[in-house]
């Protein structure tokens, strides 16, 4: 797979998105958004309720059922000043969930807003009620880095979980192209009907628009869900400062995927992903499979792809579905129901894919990693399938309208 990334130039995946093109709020009903369909270079616009109506029966559909945290948290300190702490994730990166469900004094890697008006040392409080339960929330300055900060929790009584403290004490992050508060409905809106497992700040947004009648149709056309979790951070809306994409630092996500999941991608001749975590997590299985398959030993923690490790392996003609089974086999030798990986993946043009025939996404940043991957997966068609909407007055980003890709 030949990628040259110093030629890949940001300037070059780049649009005039204007600020009222953005969506500031979701529409009333999920499933009404637009679809643009684009299939082997025609350009058709639909609802996304018809959606089902565009892919083959029988077909391996992924969703990503991570479910967001609130993340976002604000202290006022005694002198009225406010500090808003975002919570990125545990400094002990080998289980978000778990950390999530921690009932001592947890460690997390977080923003802060007002940072400078927070004194090493000063510890900052929050009263809250969980289950008609006074609890005290406490927040203590550890460390600083060099992009975040170590931040402890604690609170008493301490037998509650730290998701339950962030669920009382914080706001669900919107993206910070939305330029309003969060308010109650998007707590409920800013998830995905089937948002499962606790550890993203970041909703992965193509799954918005997904409504029971929709998983209903899907299924008079033998087309079933399975369901991979990766969690998304805040590096998803990183932009790209540099002017090549060779010196972008690609954010780690982590993620994992069932035993029944991998069987079906072992056994499917047509896999549609929804949203670009799923394309990622995908494609990260497959790479990951390759590494199991290559190395006659690996501990379970070393199951990780770094950001352009996909371009330096070599693949030997290994199919995706001969690369899922080794890591079937893998988790049949150390009897795992479950595999938890780690990846920095960057999907640029020039990449491969070895999974998805299909790809169902939101519209995405002008200059961002996630545009850089639909670039990857239609090539330079991507121009004329944004300029498109651009035209046709469909809505951008997170709470935007939706796109089905079949290159």
């Amino acid at each position: 797979m030949k990628v040259t990334a110093h030629e890949i130039f940001i300037k070059d995946y780049t649009y005039s998105l204007p600020q009222e093109r953005i969506a500031a709020f979701p529409l009333p009903e999920r499933d009404q958004s637009k679809l643009l369909v684009y299939k082997s270079g025609k350009i058709s616009d639909d609802v996304f309720y018809n959606t089902p109506e565009y892919l083959e029966p029988g077909a391996t559909f992924i969703l990503n059922n991570t479910r967001v945290i609130e993340a976002r948290i604000l202290f006022h300190k005694p002198t009225g000043g406010v500090i808003e702490i975002f919570c990125l994730e545990p400094t002990d990166e080998n289980n978000i969930e778990n950390a999530i469900c921690h009932t001592g004094p947890v460690r997390w890697n977080c923003l802060i807003g007002g940072a400078s008006k927070w004194k090493p040392g000063q510890v900052l409080q929050k009263q809250l009620l969980i289950n008609d339960r006074e609890v005290v929330l406490s927040a203590h300055y550890i460390d600083k880095l060099v992009d975040s900060f170590v931040i402890e929790f604690s609170w008493q009584p301490s037998d509650v979980s730290f998701g339950e403290v962030v669920h009382a004490a914080g706001a669900i992050p919107l993206p910070p192209y939305i330029k309003r508060e969060a308010l109650a409905d998007d707590a409920n809106r800013y998830q995905t009907i089937f948002a499962r497992y606790q550890g993203s700040v970041a909703a992965p947004t193509a799954a918005l628009h997904f409504t029971d009648t929709v998983f209903n149709k899907l299924s008079e056309k033998d087309i079933h869900p399975s369901y991979i979790t990766l969690h998304v951070g805040a590096g998803t809306f990183k932009p790209v400062k540099s002017e090549t994409i060779a010196d972008h630092t690609m954010h780690a996500e982590h993620f994992h995927v069932s035993l029944s999941t991998l069987e079906k991608l072992a056994a499917s001749q047509a896999i549609v992903a929804v949203g670009t975590t799923s394309l990622r997590t995908l494609e990260s299985l497959y790479w990951i499979g390759i590494k199991v398959k290559r190395l006659q030993y690996i501990e379970a923690e070393e199951l990780v792809l770094e950001q352009w490790e996909a371009y330096e392996l070599e693949e030997d003609n290994i199919s995706y579905i001969d690369s899922i089974r080794a890591i079937l086999d893998y988790m049949k030798q150390h009897n795992m129901g479950e595999v938890f990986c780690r990846t920095s993946l960057i999907i640029v043009p020039g990449y491969t894919f070895r999974s998805a025939k299909a790809l169902i996404t939101n519209f995405h940043q002008p200059q961002s990693t996630l545009l850089l991957l639909v670039a990857a997966f239609i090539g330079d068609e991507w121009k004329k399938v944004y300029q498109h909407a651009l035209e046709n007055d469909y809505r951008f980003l997170s709470y935007g309208d939706s796109s089905l890709l079949i290159p």
